[in-house]
């Protein structure tokens, strides 16, 4: 029996590029974009899973524009089967609950025999780590995240090595589960014959009828979380030189320099 993979991917754009909508959502259309780098060392970890299984197949799944065909073209030239893309206005402005709600039914209605879901544990431009943790709770799936790499893996566990900043752990896990990686910037150069194969492949384009998605769940009828206000922070940095003759000095110039930082701010 066929292994199946799915392999949620965003297209994210280029920070240095980032403008933003009327409801301070950030506007993607015709912005310079990539995928998610986070989301690359998924697609890394489930390459590895299909080198050590027989019978594999990665199905690559994005939500967005149109213009993330792209994404997925390119997914499809690192490696993976088939691709599906989830765009429809309706969910356009989604937060990261609504975006789970979304990507769950279509785990439902066309992916429902899947046995591993693999995501980054982030995207880029939107640093809340919330959406993988959703969608498994939304599947009544385990999940595990921090994932940095795979010891083992059949049909019905597999093995993974987890860190975090005070351990590291092995967790096995059964099947059907949901895994969330902290990879970032995996290395996966397609060669021609990848791209030639890519480029031949067809990326389905679902709506959200076509997922049968309840669209009071979906875009800004489905997200409770919104943004108030979005800006790039402004960041100063101030030196002052010192001349001092001995360590004493440099001490008391320290606390000197403290003490007027806090009145400063105090004021």
């Amino acid at each position: 029996m066929t292994f199946k993979i799915a392999v949620f991917i965003k297209q994210v754009p280029d920070t240095d590029d980032i403008r933003w909508t009327e409801h301070n959502t950030i506007q993607r259309e015709g912005l310079e974009s990539v995928i998610n780098p986070y989301d690359i060392g998924a697609i890394q970890l489930a390459k590895n899973v299909k080198f050590l299984l027989n019978d594999c197949e990665i199905t690559a799944v994005s939500m967005g524009p149109l213009q993330a065909k792209e994404a997925l073209k390119e997914a499809l030239a690192m490696g993976c089967d088939n691709a599906f893309l989830l765009c429809d206005k309706k969910f356009a402005g989604s937060d990261t609950l609504a975006t789970a709600y979304v990507l769950s039914q279509f785990i439902n209605t066309h992916l429902s025999d899947f046995n591993l879901i693999i995501c980054g544990y982030q995207a880029v431009d939107g640093d809340t780590a919330q959406t993988p943790s959703s969608l498994a709770q939304k599947l009544n799936i385990p999940q595990i995240t921090g994932v940095t790499a795979l010891k083992d893996i059949n049909n019905e566990y597999s093995i993974w090595f987890k860190e975090t900043n005070s351990y590291n752990q092995q967790i096995k896990i059964q099947h059907p589960a949901l895994i969330s990686t902290t990879i970032k910037n995996a290395e996966i150069l397609p060669d021609i014959n990848s791209y030639i194969r890519a480029n031949s492949t067809e990326v389905n384009v679902l709506s959200a009828d076509a997922i049968m998605a309840d669209t009071l769940k979906t875009g800004f009828a489905g997200s409770p979380t919104q943004v108030k206000r979005a800006f790039r922070p402004e960041i100063e940095r101030n030196t002052k030189l010192v001349e001092v003759e001995n360590t004493d000095e440099v001490v008391d110039c320290i606390l000197d320099i403290i003490r007027e930082c806090k009145e400063r701010d105090d004021d």
